[in-house]
Order: C-alpha cells, then structure tokens, then sequence
C-alpha cells in the first residue's frame, strides 16, 4: 500500500515511521510513505498556501485552488504509476476535526485499498470547498491539535499493521481489541508468576487448551460489556 501525504510540515513523519513495525514493512515492499509539501502548490512566490477568511474572523484558512492543484497532480502521479487504477483502489482523506469519529473498522475497510492520500490540515483550518475534493473526512477523536500531521499518522499505523506480512503473526490482529466491534481483548501474563501479591490465573497455568480458550472468551465477553456500557 502507498500513502501519499500532503502536509505543511513532512519531516514530522520522518522518525515515527523509521522505527519498529512499520520500518520493517517499508523495507520489506509492504508500505511505502511519500510525504510531499504543500508549499510546492503555493499560490505565490512566498510559498503562501492560506489566504484570510472572506468576512472576517480569526486565523487563516488554507486556499481551495492550492489543495486542487496538489491533488490533480498526485493522482495524476498515481494513475502513472499504477496504469491507471480503478477509482476503488484509491481514496483521498482530510483530516479534519468534523470528520467522522475513527474506529478500528476505518482502519480495516481503508487497508483495502492499494493507494491512500492524506491530506493534513493547519492554521485556522480550509476554504469550505475543500470538502468537496475529497472522498471523505476523518477525525480521531473530539479534542482540539494543531494540525492534522499527528492524525494523519494515527490512520497510516492503524491501516499499515493490517497489511498481510507486517506484524510478526498476522493472526494476531485478528484477536486484537475492537478487531470486532465491542470486541475487549481478554487479558495476558507472563512471568513472574507472583507479583506484589497477585497471581497469575491457575486456569493459564492449567495447560488444557480448551480450558484457557473458554476462559479467555469468558473474559473478553464480559469486558465487551463493561466496555458497550460506558
């Protein structure tokens, strides 16, 4: 999968990519990250991408005509690359405090997709019509940063770790917290044993398979109920 990024500020993806898991799955072919420059579709000579609000207001608003521009040509490099790919193979998104609120099964339904290009907002926020050049908006939660750059990382992590091949056994985001909806996955130990006075389950000592698992289920059923109730 390639993730195209257009942002203010590219170096902020720079080191959270070239760690761990997603460092492997770069070198491994699996993702690629192309960041790119919003000032190179400056609409003048000073690199300006944002403009004052008509009516007035506080803040500044990033130009329609500078997102327009940026991505004709980065779907036009897309379509290059891959000869033309079918509209369902690639999806614009604009981080963006109104979007819909982001859940794990985004983060499933976008890893389909073999091209991503994220758009990460700043200043004041976009001329209303940017809206409109885009498939759809995404927010990570109902709080207030400023800029889109670390949601933008937040969607390329969660998409990024189920790809087939980047975790070490792929299985296990199969089983995984909100793999399924509501799903609470059930809790793990490992040595010590004994701790400041707690113990491990002596179902997890057991060594019954069938045992551990319907324990397991038995507890993830009831923490996906705690969890639906709050």
């Amino acid at each position: 999968m390639k993730f195209e990024v257009l942002t203010l500020f590219p170096e902020m993806f720079v080191s959270p990519f070239s760690e761990s898991m997603i460092k492997r799955a770069k070198e491994k072919g699996i993702v690629s990250i192309e960041t790119h420059d919003m000032r190179k579709w400056a609409w003048n000579s000073y690199g300006a991408v944002d403009d004052h609000p008509f009516g007035g207001g506080v803040g500044m608003l990033i130009r329609v005509d500078v997102i327009a521009n940026a991505l004709k040509d980065l779907k036009e490099g897309i379509a290059a690359l891959t000869k033309a790919p079918r509209n369902d193979e690639s999806r614009v998104i604009l981080m963006s405090a109104r979007g819909k609120r982001y859940t794990q099964a985004d983060a499933k339904r976008l890893s389909s997709y073999k091209n991503l290009i994220i758009v990460c907002g700043h200043y004041e926020g976009f001329d209303e019509r940017v809206g409109k050049l885009v498939d759809e908006e995404i927010s990570i939660g109902d709080f207030v940063l400023t800029g889109g750059e670390i949601p933008a990382m937040v969607v390329i992590d969660s998409v990024s770790r189920l790809l087939p091949g980047v975790l070490g056994k792929d299985e296990s985001s199969m089983t995984e917290s909100f793999s399924t909806e509501g799903y609470i996955e059930y809790p793990q130990y490992t040595r010590p044993r004994d701790f400041n006075g707690e113990s491990v389950p002596e179902v997890l000592l057991s060594g019954d398979p069938k045992k551990i698992e319907k324990w397991q289920e038995e507890i993830a059923a009831s923490l996906a109920k705690v969890g639906s109730s709050q």
